[in-house]
């Protein structure tokens, strides 16, 4: 694209009127009337297999029901009345115009009904991308998760996703890349529970979540893009939810939503508060200091100012207070460290109907964030504080049209952050580094971070094939201005007689370095703390995806999901931390290349079974020299003549299984089980292993192979049993029991090298959770 036509481009894509809306998301807007037109209050089925959609919902009064966010795909609607014949058939959701759908039923004696079953919704056959839902049912009845990570245990089940320390998700090894969008609001600072606040599993409805295949809609952190629906109940009246929860190490949470509906209103609340004593994954068994506790509280209001016309406002606030987990040697000293993530959050959004074929709408987004960190007067080797907090700033627009078989959307975003970081130390173990380095260090800045977006995207169905084909256009300005042109592409062909889909995509992506204490790795006051200090301005990451799969049924009723990747990328973004403490910062090297497979299978239902089985195997390459970050003294020297060459990728684990099923017993009571098996994450310890011993401990050092580079295998098993303790119209009441690392296997997911430091998942434990629905 030359300059002219790139200029053209972006001209028109910020003269259409704005609209805000997610790539896959749609509206089904149902009527059910008798046969002589006059609305029937009815119990209305809405089934998707392919999306792990299964909604119960009912009619108003007058007939009425809308059914809001629903993930694009082929669904089974069933409604049934007393006194009507069964009403059952196949419906698409294509578009993000509202779909409207009249239902008429018939009277019993005069039945005519089409029998449709599940299998229809098994597959999507016109899904040109890979794509892994996660809906309501799996949502529910996840297995128990310590505060701050309810999400991120869920998207970790998927395919292709890869925990570090502290439940930091890493998809197709990327390093701090992904982005959670909300309701169609993309929020790409680090969510994990040491960076960001949580938001409650218990908060959504459905999740879609993106590893290739991208919407040209989505842009700037591109390892993998996570949809998150929110629960909305827009039956007449009050209704909501309470959910109690406890278990190992003295974790105890409350859940807590309600919403009441009146004519074109709703207004919703939801309030959480957790507490626990494994916070984070600590760097020895015995998890020292590491109490935590978390809560937020949201308000929500949404009108129906017209049927084409609709408001929707939104506050939240969430805070997090933790320690972090000390050490052997730090234990023996006394050190306390604290920290703290706070936000609060603010949304609007206008959406209006111009025509059956044409939709707009508007989004807009402020927030404050804030993370702290202090230490007491015996930490060791370092007294380290800091208070960062950000401002944001965000809008996004679009337009939608549907035409004939063709999806189209254009669109503009903008995202102004305002950076403020404040960093102080004080070294009480001189011995712990290089010679010179001055005991105290201290710095404050701020800084602008401005970046604004245009994409037009057009997804395509014409008889068995399916295409989407979009451009994108960023601009990036903090410690540099860069821009790029991103083009997508995805393209799939269906083969009914043998229900199969294959699928190739090709993802530009221009994605940005992670903002958490940039201004200071980058700033020149650092210079001071080393004779020796590599320090180059952290760039934009850019590079091509790829990817080819299938996705087959079987007998109506199980599917297989395969996929071959390849990802190779231009300043390959990680991270590394600052002296010996837990501030870490963005780091790049030259190149990366990634590639691998995956494999899952889906069981939705099959004589009282559900479930999957999945396989990951992932090859990940990065490439020295460094070419942006900072570094002191030896690693400086070391990055500038000595580095060079290739060297394994931290997320480099080559495979990966995980399994999950349940068997329904009866209506009432169900039981599952599961397992994950990782075959290790590689590490680089510049130490010996009489020192690994001495600051870890041996039972650590036996989980390592010093010979491969290596953590040894490592295989989990978790059970569950649920029971339905009262199921009525109104009123729900379940409890779930979860067990996790049933064999207590010292789970160690990081051992302690280059860029990374020691982190161990929870060793054997149990909770309970009961769940009262109303």
């Amino acid at each position: 694209m030359n300059s002219h036509m790139r200029r053209c481009v972006i001209f028109f894509l910020f003269c259409v009127l704005p609209l805000f809306g997610q790539s896959n998301t749609g509206e089904l807007r149902i009527k059910v009337t008798d046969p002589s037109g006059a609305g029937v209050q009815s119990s209305v089925s809405l089934v998707s297999e392919a999306n792990q959609v299964r909604k119960s919902l009912a009619t108003d009064q007058a007939g009425n029901l809308d059914a809001k966010k629903i993930p694009f795909g082929i669904y089974r609607i069933e409604v049934k009345h007393q006194g009507f014949s069964a009403y059952s058939a196949s419906v698409e959701v294509r578009s993000a115009l509202p779909a409207e759908y009249p239902i008429k039923l018939a009277l019993a004696a005069a039945s005519q009904t089409v029998t449709v079953t599940d299998h229809v919704t098994l597959i999507d056959p016109t899904r040109s991308g890979s794509v892994n839902r996660i809906g309501s049912d799996t949502i529910d009845n996840r297995v128990s998760s310590l505060p701050g990570r309810s999400l991120q245990d869920l998207v970790n089940t998927q395919p292709g996703w890869l925990y570090e320390g502290n439940a930091v998700l890493h998809p197709r090894g990327s390093e701090y890349q992904t982005q959670f969008v909300v309701d169609g609001i993309p929020l790409t600072n680090n969510l994990s529970p040491g960076f960001g606040n949580e938001m409650e599993a218990n908060d959504i409805q459905s999740m879609s979540i993106y590893t290739a295949g991208f919407p040209a809609e989505y842009g700037r952190k591109m390892g993998g893009v996570v949809e998150l629906n929110t629960i909305q109940d827009a039956r007449e009246g009050f209704h909501g939810e309470v959910v109690l929860s406890g278990g190992s190490f003295d974790t105890a949470g409350s859940y807590a939503t309600g919403q009441y509906a009146w004519g074109k209103n709703i207004v919703g609340v939801t309030a959480d508060g957790n507490m626990t004593e494994h916070y984070l994954n600590p760097p020895v068994p015995e998890n020292f200091t590491n109490t935590g506790t978390t809560g937020d509280f949201s308000l929500n209001y949404e009108r129906d100012l017209t049927p084409d016309d609709r408001l929707s406002m939104s506050v939240r606030h969430e805070l997090a207070r933790y320690q972090i987990p000390n050490e052997q040697v730090q234990q023996a000293a006394g050190q306390t460290q604290n920290a703290g993530n706070f936000e609060t959050i603010g949304i609007i959004s206008y959406q209006h109907i111009f025509s059956p074929d044409l939709v707009g709408d508007f989004r807009g987004m402020v927030r404050n964030d804030a993370n702290d960190l202090w230490s007491n007067d015996l930490s060791t080797p370092i007294i380290a504080f800091q208070n960062n907090s950000f401002n944001e700033g965000y809008f996004k627009g679009s337009v939608s049209i549907h035409h004939s078989n063709q999806e189209w959307k254009a669109g503009v975003e903008s995202d102004a952050t305002f950076l403020n970081e404040s960093f102080s130390d004080i070294i009480t173990d001189p011995t712990q580094f290089d010679p010179g380095t001055p005991t105290t260090f201290s710095f404050n800045g701020n800084h602008p971070d401005l970046e604004q977006s245009a994409f037009l995207q057009d997804m395509i169905h014409f008889r068995k094939w399916s295409i989407n084909a979009g451009v994108r256009w960023d601009h990036y300005q903090l410690l540099v201005n860069k821009s790029a042109v991103s083009p997508r592409l995805s393209v799939a062909r269906y083969f009914p007689s043998a229900d199969i889909i294959f699928h190739v995509s090709y993802d530009r992506i221009f994605q940005t370095p992670s903002s958490e204490n940039i201004l200071l790795s980058s700033s020149p006051a650092v210079q001071s703390l080393n004779r020796d200090v590599l320090r180059l301005p952290v760039e934009p990451s850019q590079g091509n995806y790829y990817e080819a799969g299938f996705t087959k049924s079987f007998f109506g009723q199980f599917s297989l999901d395969v996929n071959a990747f390849w990802r190779r990328v231009n300043n390959y973004a990680d991270d590394d931390q600052l002296l010996d403490t837990a501030i870490s910062f963005p780091i790049a090297f030259a190149k990366a290349s990634i590639y691998g497979s995956e494999a899952k299978i889906n069981l939705p239902n099959w004589r009282h079974f559900s479930g999957y089985v999945s396989y990951s195997y992932i090859v990940g390459s990065a490439y020295f020299p460094v070419t942006g970050g900072l570094f002191l003294g030896d690693d400086a020297t070391n990055a500038e003549t000595t580095l060079s060459g290739r060297f394994w990728d931290s997320q480099d684990q080559r495979n990966t299984v995980r399994t999950r099923f349940r068997y329904q017993f009866t209506r009432r009571l169900w039981a599952g089980a599961g397992s994950d098996y990782g075959s290790g994450l590689p590490f680089d310890f510049d130490g010996t292993e009489q020192e690994a011993i001495a600051q870890y401990g041996q039972q650590v050092v036996d989980h390592v192979n010093f010979n491969r580079g290596r953590i040894r295998p490592n295989l989990l098993f978790d059970a569950s049993l649920g029971v339905n303790l009262y199921n009525g119209e109104k009123l729900k009441i379940r409890l779930q029991a979860d067990g996790e690392n049933l064999t207590n296997e010292l789970d160690l997911i990081d051992f302690a090298g280059l860029f990374s430091g020691n982190a161990i998942g929870p060793s054997r434990s149990y909770a309970l959770r009961l769940t009262t629905e109303f």
